[in-house]
C-alpha cells in the first residue's frame, strides 16, 4: 500500500471505473495480466466517478498544452485505478516498462511530449528513478474517442 500512500500524500484519489458508453460494447479487458506482465488497454482521463474528462477536443485549439497535461495526469490516475482492479495491489507493479501517449491535436501542434509528461510525472513520482522510467512514445492523432483530448496505453512488470 505504499504507492496508494504516497498517491494521498499527493493529493490524488482514483477514480470509480468508467461505465461503457450507450450503445458500445467493448469486448476486452482495461487490462490483462500474462507471464508477470500486466497490459493496460488505452484509457481517457476520469473525473473522480468515473465519467469521462469534461474538457474535451483538440489540444492546442480547444485547450492548451497545460489542460492536455492534467489531462494525461488524470488518465494517469484512471490507469492506476484500473491496475489496482486487477492487481489488488498497485505494490505489485515492479517496473513500468512501455507507455504510448495519444493527443487529439490540432494541426501545427507538435508539443505531444509537454503534455504526455503529465503521466511520466506522476509515475515518476510515484515509483521513482528505480521502477517509474520507461519507455515513451508521445504522438499527436486526428482524433480521439468521445473528443477525449488524451489517451494513454501502458505496459508493467508485475510481481
Amino acid at each position: 500500500m505504499l504507492i496508494e500512500r504516497r498517491l494521498a500524500e499527493l493529493g490524488f484519489a482514483l477514480p470509480e471505473p468508467m461505465p461503457a458508453p450507450a450503445g458500445l460494447t467493448l469486448p476486452f479487458p482495461w487490462v490483462r495480466i500474462w507471464d508477470g506482465r500486466a497490459y493496460v488497454s488505452g484509457h481517457g482521463p476520469l473525473q473522480p466517478d468515473g465519467t469521462v474528462w469534461p474538457a474535451r477536443g483538440k489540444v492546442g485549439a480547444d485547450l492548451a498544452e497545460e489542460e492536455g497535461y492534467v489531462a494525461a495526469r488524470a488518465t494517469g490516475l484512471a490507469i492506476l485505478a484500473s491496475l489496482r482492479r486487477a492487481l489488488g495491489d498497485l505494490d505489485r507493479v515492479t517496473a513500468w516498462l512501455r507507455v504510448f501517449g495519444m493527443v487529439n491535436t490540432a494541426p501545427g501542434f507538435d508539443r505531444t511530449p509537454a503534455v504526455i509528461n503529465g503521466f511520466s510525472d506522476l509515475i515518476l513520482d510515484l515509483w521513482g528513478p528505480e521502477a517509474g522510467p520507461h519507455a515513451r512514445s508521445a504522438i499527436g492523432v486526428a482524433e480521439l474517442p468521445f473528443g477525449i483530448p488524451v489517451e494513454i496505453e501502458a505496459e508493467v512488470a508485475i510481481a
